[in-house]
């Protein structure tokens, strides 16, 4: 049993130590805002923060975050309303919506590490949330406004 903090509540999860935090978020905690991509690390779809830091759940070890804060896009707001999620409805970002969950929790780390990027910190910032739709240009769009109303996640 490996116990963390997730979105500010204590959990204890029965997923063997090597099992993908993932599947402790979807399976045992029953938050499927967290989305399987690619299982390898690479699309970012299951992007989460531990500890604030945004970490890809498809490879990290829930054992790894024993003990940690992990929040998944259901903390930022528990009812969606987070400045950085309502850029995105305003910027109209999602397409498909699939990769956007991991787009704005990787955001999320982004502005709180650097409130006022440039288009190349952006660009820096996300790169390897990758995105079907090609919604690159609506969502740095939507960073960029966040970042203008001060949104530091």
């Amino acid at each position: 049993m490996t116990s963390f903090r997730l979105n500010g509540r204590e959990v204890s999860v029965q997923t063997p130590d090597d099992a993908p935090l993932l599947w402790a978020i979807r399976d045992e905690a029953g938050l499927t805002g967290t989305k399987f991509g690619c299982g390898i690390g690479q699309c970012g779809a299951c992007t989460v923060h531990v500890d604030g830091e945004a970490v890809r759940s498809c490879i990290t070890p829930v054992g790894a975050v024993a003990g940690r804060a992990v929040t998944t896009i259901e903390g930022l707001d528990p009812k969606g309303q987070h400045p950085l999620q309502q850029a995105w409805i305003d910027a109209q970002a999602p397409q498909c919506g699939y990769c956007q969950s991991g787009q704005i929790m990787q955001a999320a780390a982004l502005l709180k590490a650097t409130p006022r990027p440039t288009d190349a910190e952006i660009e820096a910032g996300m790169n390897g949330n990758l995105c079907r739709c090609m919604a690159y240009i609506r969502i740095k769009k939507a960073i960029k406004a966040a970042a203008a109303k001060g949104v530091a996640a």
